[in-house]
């Protein structure tokens, strides 16, 4: 019973090294689908995944979920932020073209 014991452990730590260096370094994986009838492409799906540790990521230009309003509550903020402006714009936009005298022919 002893060795079971001691392959497991030993198997643990190479996973947890495997899993240790894929973080550090990064991996990508990529394929393309594609639905064709007759000659005629009717669906194509791109399909990329990349595993990465936060700080890689980040290294490699890539923080989606700093600005995913379901991820943070400073991105649901701002996208409020962003819709009242919006709102506001166009409560002037209105306003200016209501004030605006037509032009002469």
């Amino acid at each position: 019973m002893p060795s079971t014991q001691l392959q497991h452990s030993v198997q643990s730590t190479n996973l947890a090294d495997i899993l240790e260096r894929v973080l550090d370094k990064g991996i990508v994986i990529a394929g393309d689908i594609s639905i064709s009838l007759v000659g005629v492409e009717l669906l194509s799906i791109k399909i990329r995944l990349l595993v990465a540790s936060v700080d890689k990521a980040m290294q490699m230009g890539i923080n989606w979920w700093e600005n995913d309003p379901y991820l943070t509550t400073r991105a649901r903020e701002l996208t409020e932020e962003n819709r009242e402006l919006h709102e506001r714009i166009e409560r002037i936009e209105a306003k200016l073209l209501s004030n605006t005298p037509p032009a002469q022919s």
